[in-house]
């Protein structure tokens, strides 16, 4: 899995803009909690040899870039939780899920071809 670090607002049109042509991810991870520490450690796991290739995900530190992950929210318009998993697609959030729920299967059965 290739993370690509979400760290700033200014970004954040861009990532919409680029869901348009290719689904983009957004994990929000708490670099303090071991519940994001394992739901990120499941996802990557789970994410090579899932055929996700095409599924760009962003990582976000959510302690270190707060402002940011308040303005995911807001663009979003999803309740921000931590860990949290977002799927964008042509420019909006078509899946949210957090905690435990974290996981390739529910991601891949969500992404629109």
């Amino acid at each position: 899995m290739n993370w690509h670090p979400l760290t700033s607002t200014e970004q954040l049109d861009e990532i919409l803009e680029e869901s348009k042509n290719t689904p983009v991810v957004i994990f929000k991870h708490s670099t303090s909690c071991s519940i994001s520490a394992t739901a990120k450690s499941r996802l990557e796991r789970q994410w090579d040899g899932a055929s996700l290739d095409h599924v760009k995900p962003y990582y976000l530190d959510l302690l270190r870039y707060r402002p940011v992950s308040n303005e995911v929210a807001e663009m979003l318009h999803v309740h921000h939780e931590s860990p949290q998993l977002l799927l964008v697609q042509d420019g909006v959030c078509t899946y949210d899920v957090s905690h435990m729920g974290i996981g390739v299967d529910a991601l891949k059965k969500k992404i629109t071809a």
